[in-house]
């Protein structure tokens, strides 16, 4: 072999090194920001689908997860997620990026290629990239007092209406309720009645 040639091989391997690098440093994965704004006494993530695309999740999930956290109640609304009370932005930013950490990135090579496995009562999450796989740590959420607004099927309560649902019916909040009321408007104040009660979520009728 040729000095010339040993010359043009090891620049070669050395142009290749370089590129590769540039196209890792290219492929970085980053999570969009929350954009969070407030309206009355709830708070609104305007891309929450845009964040939940990117991180490959499934929404019901994500929300789930950050209503457990945040220890309050809400819906997806759209592309928004709405939640009752004004949660400061840094906080709802640090949960998604803790979801992250736990449900989307590999711990062996660091890349959010991975999707969610149950195996009986366990979550695993696999990596596509590497081939890793790891038991998902839940953390456990601290018991917290229960909010002391109670609701009761039967009795009348007056609400503000937040947002409008997917079927076209008001969303109102109250303690840890969401209540879903027919014929309303948003921004507007009814006085209603519960007719039922399942879990967290009410249906009202107006008076």
């Amino acid at each position: 072999m040729s000095k010339s040639d040993y010359d043009y091989k090891s620049l070669l391997k050395q142009l290749i090194q370089n590129v590769s690098t540039k196209v890792v440093k290219s492929e970085r994965f980053e999570v969009p920001k929350a954009e969070v704004i407030y309206e009355g006494r709830t708070t609104i993530i305007k891309n929450f689908d845009k964040i939940v695309d990117t991180i490959n999740r499934d929404a019901d999930h994500v929300l789930k997860y950050l209503l457990r956290e945040l220890g309050t109640a809400g819906e997806k609304v759209g592309n928004r997620a709405i939640f009752q009370g004004n949660i400061p932005e840094q906080q709802i930013r640090k949960k998604i990026n803790d979801y992250v950490e736990t449900y989307v990135i590999c711990e062996e090579c660091g890349r959010p290629d991975t999707h969610l496995v149950k195996e009986g009562r366990t979550i695993l999450l696999r990596c596509d990239a590497c081939g890793a796989f790891r038991p998902v740590k839940v953390r456990k959420k601290k018991v917290t007092q229960e909010p002391k607004e109670v609701l009761e099927e039967g009795k009348e309560y007056e609400v503000t209406i937040k947002d409008i649902g997917k079927k076209g019916d008001g969303v109102a909040f109250y303690g840890k309720y969401i209540i879903y009321v027919p014929g309303v408007v948003k921004g507007s104040t009814v006085k209603i009645r519960i007719e039922k009660i399942s879990g967290t979520v009410a249906f009202g009728k107006i008076i």
